[in-house]
């Protein structure tokens, strides 16, 4: 093999390890430089689910009908610390973020190893997180949606439940205008449908996080 072919695979290797995993070798800067969504006209139902979350400001606290779905609940918990440990050292400060995708991600009838795995792809988990566009926080939620809502107020989206709450709804909208595509609803959020890279990356990042008793 010559050496220029080894290292044309090394670096493919490289991009494709990078892709997957959202750390390493990206910038911060391209790690925040998706979020793309198109500005559109809203259901009802979908413009009352983001409304919601800009009044809220406590994480949400998940109820359970039975003591064996709490059981799973804390099992997925302590599985998903363990594994954001390294991104979010603190315990009160991660167990708040996971209550709230766990719960968000349940109630827009998502699977929450996907909801981890866009955030993942799209801020690396930075809850500050800017992109080139201007998308902001754990799920790169474009300014024009505060608009959308006759609020305007970008800064909100940093705050942790109104960004989890705003992704998901966003992605279930998108998912419904798909029926059911994910490949399609993904590339729509990220404003590249019919495209693989971004769909790819995140479904790529969704293994990373899957757990059995979510």
């Amino acid at each position: 093999m010559t050496l220029p072919l080894a290292a044309t695979l090394v670096s493919r290797r490289i991009s494709l390890i990078s892709l997957i995993s959202g750390i390493g070798l990206l910038s911060a800067q391209e790690q925040a430089a998706a979020g793309r969504q198109m500005e559109e006209p809203l259901m009802d139902s979908v413009r009352t689910a983001l409304s919601s979350a800009i009044s809220n400001h406590a994480p949400p606290v998940p109820e359970f009908s039975d003591t064996e779905s709490r059981l799973k609940y804390l099992r997925w918990l302590g599985g998903m610390s363990d594994r954001l440990r390294k991104k979010k050292p603190e315990w009160n400060v991660r167990k708040e973020f996971l209550q709230t995708l766990w719960y968000e991600s349940r109630r827009a009838g998502l699977d929450p190893a996907m909801v981890l795995g866009l955030v993942q792809v799209e801020s690396n988990f930075r809850k500050f997180a800017v992109s080139s566009v201007g998308a902001r926080g754990y799920m790169q939620i474009m300014p024009f949606w505060t608009r959308v809502l006759g609020d305007g107020d970008a800064g909100k989206l940093f705050h942790m439940q109104t960004n989890l709450r705003f992704g998901c709804v966003i992605l279930r909208h998108y998912l419904d205008r798909e029926r059911g595509d994910v490949f399609l609803a993904l590339g729509r959020y990220n404003g590249s449908r019919g495209r693989a890279p971004y769909p790819n990356a995140v479904l790529g990042a969704k293994r990373l996080w899957e757990y059995p008793t979510a």
